[in-house]
């Protein structure tokens, strides 16, 4: 079948027109594929700075296609556990170690399967799982959002930040957000945000609370020097929720601030089976759409990556496959 391989972190992923279908295991079933979404979990991978990897195996973590004649999407986590809590030991998704979903075939168990929701195409399905559920988690689950509360999520333009801003726009709430371009902050405030700031200024921060005044709930997936001023946005009794760590170790947010704020600093990691079950029930309820940023076919999975890489890119990146 065609797929994009992994194959080392020197030799990077390639497009692969016969590669063998691996065996189906036990309690899984093969779902034939129509489209499949890039997360920043893929670059991470291709990079070498994802842990357990292996040669060989099939990337990607979001799909969507048909099962027994019927459109379909998936929960791409396996062996979640069982607690709602957090996840189990053996958890992990498809695309490292198990084979995922940038293929023609894909196999998951028969559980994690869900009906497509009818108002999204294949291309905007397959673009919802893993960052849906991720902003889902962090969101309810974890930030416990309620409606008319202000919640700031930066790094807007992001597909998990994205959908956490369509989230918390339909759940009521007043939502705020960052971004690195005027063009995207442009395009964010047309979406209904409260506000948006250019984290670009060296008193964005500043500016934010000037203009907007603190938040109760704080969505990030960036950390890294900046997390603290993220933290001195919160009112008391306020929540961040971390998801991501793209630039790194957070080393001067204040403690003094934190306990004297009585602040909740929680991590939050993909989702659940009942976030996941949960989180395709408030899209259909809501008639969410997954915001696109663009369509390559499988085979250009490297102009692909290389869109998902930019600062241009505003939403998910979709690979079409048959």
């Amino acid at each position: 079948m065609k797929a994009v391989v992994f194959e080392s972190k020197e030799k990077g992923a390639t497009y692969n027109e016969d590669f063998k279908s691996p065996e189906i295991p036990d309690d899984f079933v093969e779902i034939s594929l129509k489209a499949a979404a890039l997360n920043k979990r893929d670059d991470f991978i291709l990079k070498g700075l994802y842990p357990g990897l292996r040669p060989n195996v099939v990337l990607g973590s979001d799909g969507c296609g048909v099962y027994e004649g019927q459109p379909v999407v998936f929960d791409p986590g396996i062996n979640w556990g069982e607690s709602l809590e957090y996840q189990s030991p053996d958890y992990h998704i498809l695309g490292m170690p198990q084979h995922g979903t940038f293929c023609e075939k894909v196999s998951v168990p028969k559980t994690n399967i869900f009906a497509k929701p009818k108002h999204l195409d294949f291309i905007q399905a397959s673009a919802l799982p893993l960052a849906g559920l991720t902003a889902y988690r962090a969101l309810f689950t974890r930030g416990r959002l309620k409606p008319g509360q202000k919640v700031l999520i930066s790094g807007g333009g992001g597909g998990v930040a994205l959908f956490c801003i369509q989230f918390a726009i339909a759940s009521g709430a007043r939502v705020y957000s960052t971004t690195g371009s005027e063009d995207k902050k442009s395009r964010l405030l047309k979406m209904g945000l409260e506000g948006v700031v250019n984290y670009n200024g060296n008193s964005w921060d500043m500016d934010f609370s000037r203009e907007f005044g603190p938040v109760d709930l704080v969505i990030d997936s960036a950390g890294g020097d900046g997390l603290h001023r993220l933290v001195n946005l919160l009112n008391p009794g306020g929540t961040l929720v971390t998801y991501g760590g793209t630039l790194g170790k957070s080393d001067n947010i204040s403690p003094q601030v934190i306990f004297w704020k009585q602040l909740n600093i929680k991590g939050s990691t993909m989702g659940s089976p009942q976030d996941f079950k949960n989180m395709i029930r408030f899209v259909e309820q809501h008639q969410i759409v997954p915001v696109v940023d663009r369509v390559f076919p499988l085979s250009d999975f490297n102009k692909a990556v290389a869109r998902l890489r930019s600062k241009d890119h505003f939403g998910k990146i979709v690979l079409t496959i048959s």
